[in-house]
């Protein structure tokens, strides 16, 4: 009965409307009373103590570091530099956008915004040079979707934070996964991409590539100082996310030149925004996470997935189902806060390793961020390479299936995370 309490106020509150903090926030009220222990300071000492954690400030660093990037020219700057490199190849475009999205994912961390960027660049050279519009908008939304998945991510900090389990070793883990990503979505369009006649761009020279890789090399140090920093034990990931920024806001004044100090208190309030969001979010979602642990959920949700207890890969695919379902409604931050309390005692339970599960569970919902019908980065790529909604969700199809294979390829061999998470940690 506690479970159906819990559910049903949250799906209630959210079907009415209300934004999904206030939800998290309504169901803990609810529980609360239910249980007969509601509590108003049980509410403010659960959020105050959300948002009181050191972990977090990577958060607001991680997305000025990402806001700071696209404004100072290093967004452009790796994109020119995936061109010079792949460019001339028949579909080179496409590589050039999965490519570039992988070197921007271990800078920024952020769908959304690194989505945006290679957008607002490439889909008007895609569709000059004869591309599938939707299909090439498509490809750019699943190659935004590896940024949390790759290093420095937000999505791995906040469930890092709700599931107790080592940012560090998150970031080692999924870098492998996330290549692998890259990997099956160059696979899928260099088979899909036959169809299109479509112009390659003129091959570069030596010199020009030379060039082109001078000019993005601050660009490209920014991921070897963050992760460098972090693998050598030298920095915390959230000392990596201040070094990001002040980074970021180094070389785009002073070496690129295009951030003026005009341009920064639009930057800083963008930034600013984001955060307040995802922080509120966190905070309302520990108040749910305290009700959760307090009802026993998991313990009920345990007894209904006994049979599965001692077949770990059996009850990993019924979880990723689980997920994917929800993902498709739900965006990335509530989906990590509303689920992680409750999975997280099963996991452990089954034997499932924490870190593991952590890559597998942000993976899944990172593919929710272009499923329908929410699709965050979805509509990122329709609003701005001004392309139908329903013709890129068309588009991003044969995308999301490969690196929903890329997933489920996971599950059966869990090695392939494990293995390079602890060589590389």
């Amino acid at each position: 009965m506690t479970l159906l309490v819990f559910i049903g106020s949250l799906l209630g509150a959210m079907a009415i409307g209300v934004p999904v903090a206030f939800s998290l926030m309504f169901c803990g009220v609810i529980l609360m009373w239910y249980m007969g222990m509601f509590n108003s300071q049980i509410i403010a000492q659960n959020m105050i103590a959300g948002a009181d954690t050191f972990t977090l400030l990577a958060i607001p660093f991680f997305i000025l570091a990402g806001e700071l990037m696209n404004s100072g020219g290093l967004s452009k700057r790796i994109i020119e530099f995936a061109i010079a490199l792949v460019g001339h190849i028949r579909g080179g475009l496409g590589i050039v956008a999965i490519v570039a999205a992988l070197i921007m994912a271990s800078i920024s961390g952020s769908a959304a915004a690194d989505t945006a960027a290679l957008a607002a660049i490439l889909i008007p050279m895609m569709a000059k040079a004869g591309y599938n519009v939707p299909r090439s908008g498509g490809l750019i939304a699943a190659g935004g979707i590896i940024a949390p998945v790759i290093p420095p991510s937000m999505a791995f900090i906040v469930f890092g934070v709700a599931a107790n389990v080592s940012i560090t070793q998150l970031f080692m883990a999924g870098i492998f996964p996330g290549i692998l990503m890259g990997v099956s979505l160059v696979v899928t369009w260099l088979i899909v991409v036959r169809k299109d006649k479509v112009e390659a761009l003129p091959k570069t020279s030596g010199k020009e590539r030379l060039q082109a890789t001078g000019r993005a090399l601050w660009a490209l140090g920014m991921p070897v100082i963050i992760l460098g920093g972090i693998k050598a034990g030298v920095v915390t990931p959230t000392e990596a996310a201040v070094i990001a920024a002040i980074y970021a806001l180094f070389v785009g004044m002073f070496i690129y030149r295009e951030l003026k100090p005009r341009d920064l208190p639009g930057v800083i309030l963008r930034a600013a925004k984001t955060t307040s969001v995802i922080m509120f979010l966190v905070c309302a979602a520990l108040v749910s996470a305290w009700l959760i642990t307090a009802a026993n959920i998991p313990a009920e949700i345990a007894g209904y997935i006994e049979p599965l207890i001692d077949r770990p890969i059996l009850l990993m695919f019924a979880i990723m189902v689980l997920v994917l379902v929800v993902g498709t409604a739900l965006d990335l931050t509530p989906t990590i806060l509303i689920l992680t309390p409750v999975l997280m005692p099963i996991v452990k339970q089954a034997g499932i390793d924490p870190v593991y599960f952590g890559v597998m569970f942000i993976m899944n919902n990172c593919i929710g961020l272009i499923t329908p019908p929410v699709g965050v980065v979805l509509n990122v790529v329709s609003g701005v390479g001004r392309i139908p909604l329903g013709k890129v969700t068309v588009g991003v199809l044969p995308f999301l299936i490969a690196e929903t294979l890329v997933l489920f390829l996971l599950v059966l061999f869990p090695d392939l995370v494990i293995v390079p998470a602890r060589w590389l940690y």
